[in-house]
């Protein structure tokens, strides 16, 4: 990897930022995807002219495999003309500080003053736990402690492929404080159809102002998740501590 504009040498213009692979500004990037045609020269050309149509220039197929049945897979590679200004860019961000496995149980001992209970689940026929497992579970993800071991929240893993409505009953019998909603299968954007549902469902029990929602996953940003009607999004590599450090602050913010 070439360190030009990384070490002593002119730095990036961040109103004209674009890819780099080699050296600074080339626009090299590499894509892969897959096409409906039989494997040959003719589903080469094809693929270049694909990543042509993407604005990609000079493209050349540096993998080209036969998937079987009239299909192909490719890898390409190319230069990116377009940039971007870094400088004008706003996103929508979590604004909670995280704190530590102690720090937040001491605030919920001293100004909540009561054990809080967080329901998480994977809903819908989303059968992928891994997300919520390492919120949920007592062991935790990372070095960072899950939600079972903190002694001042009572943490309830409904595991996968829960309905809405049972994850809203769960809430209301065990006088939940907040919804966790973990959503890995995503296809045909199946997990926005999940999660505004829950939404729509919380609001026509009475409810919204009493629960605090959070969805998080491969492709769930903040922005994302405040469209649906939740109050917090999270992405991969969310830990459980900056939930906690959220739902915490939410809960004192709302008194």
């Amino acid at each position: 990897m070439a360190t030009q504009g990384r070490q002593g040498a002119t730095p990036p213009d961040l109103k004209r930022v674009r890819p780099y692979g080699d050296t600074l500004d080339d626009g090299q990037v590499q894509v892969s995807f897959s096409l409906p045609v039989p494997c040959g020269e003719r589903a080469r050309e094809a693929a270049r002219q694909i990543a042509r149509s993407m604005g990609l220039a000079k493209p050349q197929v540096y993998h080209m495999k036969d998937l079987g049945e009239g299909y192909t897979y490719f890898i390409v590679y190319g230069a990116c003309l377009k940039t971007v200004d870094f400088t004008a860019i706003e996103v929508a961000q979590v604004e909670a500080r995280t704190m530590g496995f102690q720090k937040i149980n001491e605030i919920i001992a001293d100004e909540i003053g009561r054990k809080i209970t967080i329901l998480g689940a994977c809903t819908g026929t989303d059968a992928h736990s891994v997300g919520i497992d390492a919120i949920m579970n007592m062991k935790g993800y990372n070095g960072d402690y899950g939600l079972e071991r903190y002694p001042m929240i009572r943490a309830v893993n409904l595991g996968m492929q829960v309905r809405n409505e049972d994850l809203i009953a769960c809430a209301v019998e065990r006088q939940a404080d907040a919804l966790l909603v973990s959503q890995v299968v995503t296809q045909k954007d199946v997990h926005i159809q999940n999660l505004s549902e829950l939404v729509d469902m919380v609001e026509a029990e009475g409810l919204r102002e009493e629960l605090i929602l959070v969805c998080g996953g491969p492709r769930i940003s903040h922005e994302l998740a405040l469209e649906l009607g939740f109050d917090a999004g999270f992405g991969p590599g969310t830990t459980a501590s900056t939930v906690a450090s959220y739902v915490v602050q939410e809960m004192i913010r709302r008194r």
